[in-house]
């Protein structure tokens, strides 16, 4: 039987170096009689995780497959061996027949209302009552997630709003757990919260509006939350753009902005599971998931857990298992232990995904 052999410290176990092998794409604990050695010392890390991510999306909307695909490799280069695409204008099943390519968890359409978000990227409904129907489709059609969008600017009020009912938030998240699926939502103010961990919400995305109610009641439930710091330095300029038209929704994405970090520790602090994601597609480019791992570490997460937090905690957190038998052969490797030093992640000295090496 060939296969490949790995020898070095393996992550999160640590402590002396072991051996790995790998057959068939699948990692193997036991020897494996003539297997090639491709590594021998360094850090073994389960393949990177961008919980929040966007194939198929480019700054001036939906891309094509071609460029969808570089996006992928730019993020797969950097390490990010799963992607939970939180939303895409782009039918991107053709990517996940690549075996080249990233994992790709899809979350599907981002759900929500007429000129209640961003154009052409998401389904718009016309009438809330449908939301449920709405999330049926996208559960039939997607990987186990659904994109809710739980709050934007409404026109009318000149400031951030809620999208949905609570009763009918209620209704559509039940259609999606019935349908053994999970939702998340975009939210950056904090009015919408409440109704959407009300009705059992099971992530929220941005979360710049948390209060310590709201923090409390996802800590007491385990609700994820996916911060995506580095695109929400992007605030000051998105208050800008809009301050003219808007100075109430202005004023309001300053403060958001302003507090974010103190928010966000907060909710670390009251062990609210957060999970590193970089809002990639539209104004952040592909491949920054390091970047978002230390700015999780500058917010308070230990160097482990905010590594974790973009490997085998994000893993298992999405029902991929880690270094062990049978598991799928998705590995980074680094010469210096990125526990000790994150920005030793900016220099993999091998990437194996599917048990191959790229």
């Amino acid at each position: 039987m060939s296969g490949l052999h790995l020898r070095g410290v393996v992550l999160p176990d640590g402590g002396d170096p072991r051996d790995l092998w790998v057959v068939n794409g699948r990692v193997r604990t036991q020897p494996v009689p003539g297997a090639r050695t491709v590594v021998d010392g360094g850090y073994l890390v389960p393949g990177l995780v961008d919980a929040h991510c966007h194939v198929g999306l480019g700054a001036k909307g939906p891309v094509d497959l071609p460029e969808a695909v570089e996006q992928a490799l730019v993020d797969r280069d950097a390490g990010t061996l799963l992607i939970r695409d939180c939303g895409s204008p782009l039918d991107t099943r053709p990517l996940q027949e690549r075996l080249d390519l990233p994992r790709i968890i899809r979350a599907g359409r981002h759900l929500a209302r007429p000129k209640r978000y961003i154009k052409y990227l998401g389904v718009e409904i016309e009438d809330e009552q449908d939301l449920p129907s709405a999330v049926a489709e996208q559960v039939a059609n997607g990987d186990g997630w659904v994109k809710l969008v739980g709050d934007w600017i409404d026109r009318g009020t000149g400031d951030l709003a809620p999208l949905w009912s609570d009763d009918v938030l209620t209704q559509a998240i039940k259609v999606a757990h019935d349908g053994g699926a999970r939702v998340t939502a975009h939210v950056f103010g904090e009015d919408s919260l409440p109704g959407l961990l009300a009705a059992g919400i099971d992530c929220v995305e941005h979360g710049t509006g948390l209060t310590d109610d709201t923090i409390a009641t996802m800590a007491a439930a385990g609700t994820a939350l996916v911060p995506t710091l580095i695109n929400i330095e992007n605030f000051p300029d998105i208050a800008s753009a809009g301050a003219e038209k808007f100075p109430a929704y202005a004023t309001h994405m300053r403060a958001l902005y302003e507090r974010n970090k103190a928010t966000i520790a907060s909710a670390i602090e009251a062990g609210v599971p957060v999970y590193a994601g970089t809002d990639a597609g539209g104004g952040i480019r592909h491949g920054r998931i390091v970047d978002e791992i230390q700015a999780l570490h500058a917010v308070g997460l230990s160097r482990h857990d905010a590594l974790a937090a973009a490997s085998w905690s994000a893993r298992e957190w999405l029902g991929f298992p880690s270094l062990v038998e049978g598991a799928a052969a998705d590995i980074v490797v680094y010469r210096d232990d990125p526990r000790e030093d994150l920005a030793a992640l900016r220099h993999p000295s091998l990437v194996m995904l599917r048990g191959r090496i790229h």
